[in-house]
């Protein structure tokens, strides 16, 4: 596609039929032999992602760690070496510039995983006011990521010679073997799915060879390649944010429920203040999850409704739930809206009836 970043990757989704869409400035395949089929291969087995639009950089040198945790919201200092964190950049009114995933090496080693679309704002805002003695390497398009993603991943890991036994949020260096000889990688007890997996970052130029023994070794498993499709109705099951949709500049943490992603004890971090006041007044609204009691399905934009027609809010994210065969969505709505209220969702033409719910709308096994 012109004027998109190809993966890695590329030539293998092609061999594989896969269709592909433009995603963070980034070719990424949204799905090959069809999001529902992929959808069950995870939650029932594995599956097999390439997550390489993710931005990836590192910032090294003394108090790397620190720094970083008096920008970023969560406490950087909950964590030890080998550990991982989910965390947010906020402006200072307290909206989210984007959530990523953290890695502390140590003191003074940090990788940070943003989103593709953001990569180069995250790193823009955090280098703002950096001691001059920081390191920062963009290794965006230097290395390649891969999600192993489902309840047979541990399996598919050990026989490709790679770390499985790994707490969750935790990660491991490693040596891969390829064709061309041993190349180090980093696994992640991480992902995006609500189901085991891990996420493993790989040189751009291994990517290839890694990708085939992960499917080569997955083959006994069932194994499916899966899509950006399949990994969008996993994550909207868990209720996990979209950045862009559930959050963005002009959603909070407060208002999507992330409150535990918030050192709220640190004394500081971007957007402090804000959130801080935030929290103490009460959000103006607040992510909640619904579901369809007819047979329609929600999509991002459409309007929410009160039983009196009233409009108050719209829907954030919204997709059709492969596991439990109906509608679900994400959508912010006014204070006191509670579970078990029922909604209406302009659906077309239609006002169709959903129920509020909190998520994640199916159990969690990571």
């Amino acid at each position: 596609m012109p004027g998109l970043i190809a993966s890695p990757l590329s030539g293998i989704h092609r061999g594989l039929g896969a269709k592909f869409a433009g995603f963070g400035g980034f070719e990424m395949p949204v799905e090959y032999a069809g999001v529902l089929a992929e959808h069950a291969a995870v939650r029932g087995a594995v599956g097999l992602f390439d997550v390489s639009h993710l931005g990836t950089f590192v910032v090294a040198g003394e108090g790397a760690a620190a720094y970083l945790n008096t920008r970023l919201s969560n406490d950087l200092d909950r964590l030890g070496p080998g550990q991982a964190q989910y965390t947010l950049l906020l402006t200072e009114s307290g909206g989210v510039v984007d959530d990523m995933i953290v890695y502390r090496f140590g003191d003074d080693r940090v990788m940070v995983v943003p989103n593709a679309a953001n990569s180069a704002a995250v790193i823009a805002q955090l280098r703002t006011g950096a001691p001059g003695g920081l390191a920062w390497t963009d290794r965006h398009t230097q290395d390649a990521i891969l999600a192993l993603q489902g309840p047979r991943s541990p399996e598919v890991m050990s026989k490709a010679g790679l770390p499985a036994d790994l707490a969750y949020m935790a990660f491991s260096e490693a040596v891969a073997a390829t064709p061309d000889g041993p190349v180090g990688v980093m696994v992640c007890r991480t992902g995006y799915t609500g189901e085991r997996g891990y996420e493993i970052v790989v040189p751009a130029g291994a990517a290839p060879a890694i990708w085939e023994r992960l499917m080569t070794s997955g083959g006994p498993y069932g194994i499916q390649p899966a899509g950006l499709g399949a990994r969008d109705t996993l994550r909207t099951e868990m209720g996990y944010p979209l950045h862009g949709q559930d959050l963005s500049v002009e959603i909070t943490p407060v208002q999507a429920r992330l409150n535990w992603a918030v050192g709220w004890k640190k004394p500081a971090f971007d957007g402090a203040s804000a959130v801080r006041s935030e929290r103490e007044q009460g959000p103006a609204r607040t992510l909640l999850g619904l579901k369809a009691l007819t047979r329609a399905i929600p999509r991002p934009g459409m309007k929410v409704r009160d039983e009196g027609g009233e409009e108050i809010g719209r829907v954030t994210s919204g997709t059709f739930s492969p596991t439990l065969k109906q509608g679900i969505a994400l959508a912010l709505l006014p204070p006191g809206t509670q579970p078990g209220d029922q909604v209406l969702v302009e659906v077309r033409t239609r006002q169709e009836p959903f129920e509020v719910t909190k998520p994640p709308f199916v159990p969690a096994h990571v």
